[in-house]
């Protein structure tokens, strides 16, 4: 394979993670605002999955950002 389909693949790949990780993170959302909306705490380990959560998500979207620059600088040097 060529330089440029790995990266398309990565990033492809990237994408789907972060749709993965946003649906997760959603569902954990979902629990928080409805305690909020109970007027209750919301439990410990919710908070900390969605915060674990969305630091991944952030990981991947950096991820993203880096193949998608190098795959720019690859076609600006064609």
């Amino acid at each position: 394979m060529s330089k440029k389909e790995d990266l398309l693949k990565e990033i492809a790949e990237a994408e789907a993670e972060i749709e993965k990780l946003e649906q997760k993170r959603l569902r954990s959302q979902s629990s928080i605002v409805e305690a909020w909306i109970d007027k209750e705490e919301p439990k410990e380990p919710e908070k900390k999955y969605f915060k674990t959560l969305s630091s991944l998500i952030n990981l991947q979207r950096e991820k993203l950002q880096m193949l998608s620059d190098e795959l720019a600088l690859m076609e600006d040097k064609k």
